[in-house]
């Protein structure tokens, strides 16, 4: 990836920023740890010149000028870090293990800094930084009691490097995880990118790679994947639905205008021409009826239908359905069984609702036949508590196999070849915008022998207060 790109990429100006606020808060944090340290280092020095000044006062009040002459020289021998001087009036060194008094004017409470010459073990002489505490004593004699505090510096200086090492570290290892992390989210982008190109032109199988890692990137992966199922599916419909519109629209509508047209070209009688003309508003209503049930699924698919959604009496519009339908049964020697809980409400549209019972009654009674006890189909409508409610429509025919079960919902789709049977092959692919429509799932199930279709509805329905009432 260009070095320019991976840069302009939002991913890494991201990590920039996070590193911006993770340097500043780790940047407080250390200077807080530091000002501790050495705030502590600095206060005990303080506190141990304080503690040595007041003792040798002491010592003078309790011993006179000369206990204070002894301690301080007692004292200037031990061989830890501790400066010690004590001067008369003339300026005399009366005793300590500093030489001269440091030429330093003295700051708050007293304290002086000054640098001093230290015998190393070698016979050398070193420069020290040392920190002191002048007193005014009686007899005009001074006295200075101070540290060296040389180690204290070096020991600040190790803590200042490490802390500006750490630092450094921070944003080294901050810019350079900020670029691995922006490369390999910008290789997955341009991955989607990439497969984005090749299905515009016209690879319309590809699918984005999907990395296992189940983070956002995957999950976005998925979602495109799906749509892009979806989106194939429905071109692939729409060629099948061209295919099928050429056939189930073409032959009506030709022969619609030979039977015209034969009609026109010899003479006729009257009662030939009404027959003529019969015939013609009967196949020009089976193609209206095709249009409209497009137009049906169009409105379903598209959720326009959704203004129209109210609380219908799900039971009385399967009774209904029935009641229309049971003269078609009785002529089709077939029985009609209902198995309705009454007084069942769900919020819905009420027109295709009852479209949707009345496509899988006329497609069961169509298809229903074969047993030995003789044909049959059954409709129920079922409560499912907080869930919803269920419609199911079965019969004893020859049903659908399992492989055709997902493309019979298309449309224009017919499992007979010979397209003999009436229908234009829309009544599934109805009940399934339907059933979408309304947030359901439409299941097509083996009811050995026959098929059995199984709409539920989800979650808005509910009984009308007088039933829940009686019970």
């Amino acid at each position: 990836m260009p070095q320019n790109k991976l840069l302009s990429t939002t991913t890494f100006r991201l990590a920039l920023v996070y590193l911006a606020l993770f340097l500043a808060s780790a940047s407080a944090l250390l200077g807080y740890l530091y000002w501790n340290t050495a705030g502590f280092l600095a206060r005990q020095t303080e506190a141990t010149v304080q503690a040595e000044t007041t003792a040798l006062v002491t010592q003078l009040d309790e011993s006179g000028r000369a206990g204070l002459v002894l301690a301080v020289i007692t004292k200037a021998r031990d061989p830890r870090q501790n400066l010690y001087l004590l001067e008369d009036t003339n300026g005399e060194k009366l005793g300590g293990n500093l030489d001269v008094w440091p030429d330093a004017q003295p700051g708050d409470g007293g304290w002086i800094s000054f640098d001093y010459g230290r015998r190393t073990v070698e016979g050398e002489i070193e420069t020290h930084e040392a920190q002191a505490i002048a007193t005014r004593l009686p007899d005009d004699m001074r006295l200075l009691v101070g540290q060296d505090i040389e180690e204290r510096r070096r020991l600040e200086a190790q803590i200042t490097n490490a802390l500006a090492w750490a630092v450094a570290a921070m944003i080294v290892l901050g810019i350079v995880g900020g670029a691995i992390i922006s490369r390999n989210v910008v290789a997955r982008i341009d991955d989607i990118n990439r497969t984005a190109k090749d299905i515009m032109g016209g690879e319309l199988s590809r699918r984005i790679p999907v990395s296992g890692a189940g983070d956002e990137i995957d999950q976005l992966a998925e979602n495109l994947n799906d749509m892009l199922d979806q989106i194939e599916r429905l071109m692939s419909g729409m060629r099948q639905v061209t295919d099928n519109i050429a056939h189930d629209l073409r032959s009506p509508l030709n022969r619609l205008r030979n039977r015209l047209e034969v009609t026109l070209m010899k003479p006729a009688t009257q009662e030939e021409y009404t027959e003529a003309l019969e015939r013609s508003i009967f196949e020009a209503d089976e193609l209206l009826g095709t249009f409209n049930a497009l137009l049906l699924i169009a409105r379903a698919e598209a959720g326009a239908a959704r203004d129209g959604m109210a609380w219908v009496d799900l039971s009385a519009l399967a009774q209904d359905a029935a009641e229309l339908y049971e003269p078609v049964a009785d002529e089709a020697g077939l029985s009609l069984t209902l198995d309705i809980e009454p007084e069942l409400e769900y919020r819905g549209h009420r027109e295709l609702l009852a479209q949707a019972i009345a496509n899988l009654l006329d497609n069961a009674i169509k298809h229903a036949g074969g047993a030995a006890g003789g044909s049959a189909v059954q409709l129920s409508v079922k409560s499912r508590g907080m869930l919803g409610a269920e419609v199911t429509v079965a019969d004893n025919g020859p049903g659908v196999g399992i492989d055709d079960r997902e493309r019979v919902l298309g449309r224009f789709v017919r499992l007979e070849q010979s397209r003999n049977t009436p229908g234009s092959g829309l009544g599934l692919s109805l009940v399934s915008a339907v059933t979408r429509l309304h947030g359901g799932d439409l299941r097509l199930e083996d009811n050995q022998p026959g098929l059995r279709v199984v709409i539920s509805l989800a979650r808005r329905a509910r009984r009308r207060p007088s039933e829940m009432a009686a019970e």
